[in-house]
């Protein structure tokens, strides 16, 4: 005997199994999504825990339910599951803002008010004096809190709307990175500049 032993066979096949196949791969891939995420970010302690729920999800839920999974409703929830956990899995990765970020800015203009306004702002930074495609130019870099991006780029912008940047990830960061509150934030460049001036 069956869950299912009392309904119609036609309401299995071409509803009740689909739904559950949908809902089954966009919880497997949605944490299969921010596990990757946190793989790639080098969280060794919370990757793992995610991998177990992930393939509990499927050798319990998945395992029962494919055995009714046997026409088109049923292949087109799984592919359309699949799609939606991915979007689920980023969506909720990007709403968690987790890890750190280095924003690299290039700018024609003069930096120097710039760099006040990061500073001032609470974030740490380094800049320097560079030769680009048509002249002089200055090479500034600050290490954030993912949360934090919206706020520096809009500072950027502020300065100077056609300075170019680029933003990338960071696995590993040394523990002065950033200070113990808020206001206090610092980032690794900022930090290297102390060492040196030192």
């Amino acid at each position: 005997m069956t869950l299912f032993d009392n309904l119609s066979p036609e309401l299995v096949s071409w509803v009740i199994i689909p739904l559950l196949i949908f809902f089954a791969r966009v919880a497997d891939v949605t944490i299969g999504t921010i596990r990757i995420v946190f793989v790639a970010r080098g969280q060794k302690s919370i990757a793992p825990l995610l991998g177990f729920v992930e393939v509990l999800i499927w050798i319990v839920a998945m395992s029962q339910i494919m055995k009714y999974a046997n026409n088109w409703p049923s292949f087109l929830a799984w592919a359309g599951g699949f799609a939606v956990g991915n979007y689920i899995g980023l969506w909720i990765e990007e709403k968690l803002a987790i890890g750190n970020l280095v924003i690299r800015i290039i700018t024609a203009k003069p930096a120097n008010a710039l760099v006040q306004h990061l500073r001032e702002a609470g974030y740490g930074v380094t800049s320097l004096d560079a030769q680009g495609s048509v002249g002089e130019v200055a090479l500034i870099f600050t290490l954030v809190k993912r949360r934090d991006v919206k706020a520096v780029i809009a500072i950027v912008k502020n300065h100077n709307p056609k300075a170019f940047y680029t933003i990338e990830d960071v696995r590993f960061t040394s523990d002065l990175v950033f200070g113990p509150t808020k206001s206090s934030k610092r980032s690794l460049f900022g930090n290297l500049s102390t060492r040196l001036a030192k």
